[in-house]
């Protein structure tokens, strides 16, 4: 998708940027952070307060800023997926003064299953770095008397259709769960929600008694034993959930799935300003707070490039495109 502005608007997006870059990697700027760049930047968040996203986002923006003197601020934009805000970040003006904080739902796979987007996200936005790999666990509601991936397999296969809660058509849980349905043979009802708490009070309730979840969403619930974890779809435990084994541990060993979470930016932002904030995030990344406060929400910390990013964009488009394909997914599911 391209974006036309007037002559003079562009020329002065491009100086106004240029100086922004400027401003953050001078010397006297690094020495005097506070006052490298008087505005705010806003981080755009697709999904709703307290999701994973805004958790990880705010935690991870907020080290940068005390570490570099930038401000941020943040806007929850959450609808169809994370697709309605990370166009609001394609549709930014490329000034430096609005990124995103995002994930791999409207940054790779959404791509294949609408091609009508509005966006093309390997062509209308700057990777900026993947930040965090988070797997998705499958939970269940405390409310169902299942306490093993293998019983819920059973129960599924008695008793087909079964509800589970996403946080929208295309985002991983979405896919986790469609997966899941293939890898088993049977057949679930997928039940998307726009807002995250309202997902998780429905789980809690045994109302969608299933999910596939990332573990700050429902981490809370899980320590007070309103939702119970079975497995986790990766190759490894989990140091905040020790006790709950890999899929492959549970007799699914096929199963691994998993979102990323990343920077974006409006393409057309200088590469310099590009590259200063990736390497600020990469020096935030290693501060051992981060990287204990990351491990205690289930995500694994990623210091990448943002060529990194575009070859981490374009091998989901591919892995996931033979599952939605397969079971014949769109973004109205």
């Amino acid at each position: 998708m391209k974006r036309f502005f007037p002559l003079g608007a562009r020329a002065a997006a491009v100086a106004l940027g240029l100086a922004l870059s400027a401003a953050w990697l001078s010397d006297s700027a690094l020495a005097q952070p506070a006052q490298a760049v008087s505005k705010p930047i806003s981080v755009i968040v697709p999904f709703s307060a307290g999701s994973a996203s805004d958790v990880i986002g705010r935690f991870l923006l907020d080290k940068v800023a005390a570490n570099s003197g930038r401000s941020f601020v943040y806007l929850n934009r959450p609808a169809a997926g994370g697709n309605v805000g990370t166009l609001s970040v394609v549709r930014a003006e490329p000034d430096g003064l609005t990124i995103g904080f995002s994930t791999s739902g409207p940054l790779a796979v959404n791509k294949i299953l609408n091609a009508d987007l509005g966006y093309d996200p390997e062509k209308d936005l700057q990777p900026v770095g993947v930040v965090a790999v988070l797997p998705n666990i499958v939970v269940v509601s405390a409310e169902l008397p299942i306490d093993t991936l293998g019983k819920l397999i059973d129960h599924l296969k008695k008793t087909p259709d079964v509800g589970y809660g996403s946080v929208g058509p295309g985002s991983s849980q979405h896919l986790a769960g469609a997966f899941f349905e293939q890898l088993i043979g049977v057949r679930m009802t997928h039940v998307p929600y726009r807002v995250t708490g309202n997902l998780v009070t429905d789980l809690v309730s045994g109302r969608v008694p299933v999910s596939f979840q990332l573990l700050p969403n429902v981490l809370g619930s899980i320590q007070g034993a309103k939702v119970r974890p079975l497995a986790v779809a990766a190759k490894s435990r989990l140091a905040a959930l020790p006790n709950v084994p890999t899929a492959a541990e549970a007799g699914l060993p096929e199963y691994e799935s998993a979102a990323w979470f990343a920077i974006i930016a409006p393409r057309g932002i200088p590469r310099a300003y590009v590259d200063r904030l990736n390497a600020d995030v990469n020096v935030a990344l290693r501060d051992p707070a981060v990287r204990s406060r990351f491990s205690d929400l289930g995500a694994e910390p990623r210091e990448s490039s943002p060529e990194d990013m575009s070859r981490v964009m374009a091998s989901d488009i591919a892995k996931w495109g033979e599952i939605i394909r397969k079971g014949g997914i769109s973004l109205t599911q």
